[in-house]
């Protein structure tokens, strides 16, 4: 008993420690960056929630320099989910876990300045050759964009002068006329692409925006872009900036998370993300852009199978996941149940042995109690039965016997209770002579 309920403890005791483990609160590392980004405040923003929320998946932010930096960071290990762009290289050991918004690209030109001789006014793309484009923001992802799209009009990006601005500085360098034509990339709502628009406004006179016509033909060449349109008026402005929609290509900001992260806390997170993120909205509206993954299996960034199993309905619960090591854990159980059994039968073999000796000699003294002549012998007999039975209850409570033979000893020290009662009324009234004379007749065979 004492095994079975050691290995009854040391089940149940694997299974709270598991349940426990599995439930207990997971800290995650998020790389993001830059300082002062739209990315790093949604993260802010969601680490609040899950921490007011006591959420079973909390977030600890890691500040990087920028998207690539974040990457990189997934890459070495250092972190368990990162903010990234789709456009950049994306780490060998990530994988998708949403999509945090969607960026387009915004090519315009601001309109020439009253009185000031310029250049041929540029309306489209292939007129870039030669002419100075200023670049929104200091990271290379932007520049690289930029040439995509030249090299799909055929302009050698050699031939271009690009300068980059930081993104603080983008409007006033717009207003010193520092290039003739300007990229940003963001959110289609994005405030430092509207300033910059907007900076970009003179006399009343909106800037033109250049139409990438070829998106869908970008889009084929590298899948990480997708052929995405600018609404009209997507920067506000009276007239409208732009005044009709702009064809354009888009590139998305992805949560990834590391390939080796469990699949349960990747779903956990997942089904988190998503269930406070209305909560977050009325904070910072672009949680609202936060989207689930592509789960198609030609996706650009392969779905983590925690995310997948989210998205598809297909999440796993505790019992789903460790039914099999439960049903084990019973088999295992039952079996050590088995064993104990049969060792405790084992151990107690002498004692049944001896036990069954003891019952064999109570039927034989049955025997030679009802042959007995002295009232001597029979109070000997009755004190070896009584020894007998201590011994008998002694292996009861050891349980060497079962109930079944604790009942047939009865039986047997029942009828010799009753020899020896009937035995002593039988010398009770027997004559000593004839007392003596019988037992001379059993001891010698003579009278």
């Amino acid at each position: 008993m004492l095994i079975v309920l050691a290995g009854l403890l040391a089940i149940v005791g694997t299974l709270a420690g598991g349940y426990y483990f599995e439930m207990r609160p997971v800290t995650l590392r998020i790389a993001v960056g830059p300082a002062n980004s739209d990315d790093l405040r949604v993260v802010q923003a969601l680490t609040q929630a899950f921490a007011q929320t006591h959420s079973h998946i909390r977030l600890r932010p890691i500040q990087t320099d920028g998207a690539a930096a974040s990457a990189q960071t997934i890459a070495d290990g250092k972190a368990d989910l990162a903010i990234i762009r789709g456009d950049l290289n994306v780490p060998k050991n990530a994988q998708a876990v949403a999509t945090l918004r969607k960026n387009v690209a915004v090519l315009w030109v601001p309109p020439a300045v009253k009185g000031k001789k310029a250049g041929p006014k540029i309306t489209k793309i292939a007129q870039l050759s030669g002419r100075r484009v200023g670049v929104i923001g200091r990271t290379q992802a932007n520049v690289d964009l930029l040439k995509v799209i030249l090299l799909q009009y055929g302009v050698d990006p050699g031939k271009v002068e690009i300068v980059q601005f930081p993104t603080n500085e983008a409007a006033d360098a717009i207003r010193s006329q520092k290039a003739d034509a300007y990229l940003a990339a963001g959110p289609v709502n994005s405030k430092i692409t509207a300033e910059a628009v907007a900076a970009s406004t003179r006399d009343g006179r909106a800037p033109t925006f250049l139409a990438i016509d070829s998106a869908e033909a970008i889009a084929q060449n590298h899948p990480i872009y997708e052929a995405s349109e600018i609404p009209a008026g997507a920067f506000g402005g009276a007239p409208d900036r732009p005044e009709e929609e702009v064809k354009t290509i888009s590139f998305s900001h992805h949560i990834v998370a590391r390939k080796d992260l469990s699949e349960p806390t990747v779903a956990a997170f997942t089904r988190q993300l998503f269930a406070i993120r209305q909560t977050v909205m009325a904070e910072f509206p672009l949680a609202a852009k936060i989207e689930t993954p592509d789960t198609d299996k030609d996706a650009a960034i392969p779905v983590h199978p925690g995310a997948a199993a989210f998205v598809d309905g297909e999440e796993k619960s505790f019992l789903d996941r460790y039914s099999d090591y439960i049903w084990w854990g019973l088999m295992a159980l039952s079996a050590m149940g088995s064993a104990g059994a049969w060792f405790a039968g084992y151990l107690k073999k002498d004692e049944r042995h001896n036990n069954s000796s003891l019952r064999e000699r109570l039927l034989e003294m049955i025997a030679a109690a009802r042959r007995s002549d002295s009232a001597e012998e029979l109070d000997t007999m009755q004190a070896e039965a009584d020894s007998i039975l201590r011994d008998t209850l002694l292996c009861f409570e050891d349980g060497a016997i079962e109930e079944g033979a604790l009942t047939a000893f009865n039986i047997a020290l029942e009828q010799f209770h009753h020899a020896v009662a009937d035995r002593k009324a039988l010398l009770a009234n027997m004559p000593q002579n004839l007392q003596r004379a019988s037992a001379q007749f059993r001891a010698t065979g003579t009278l």
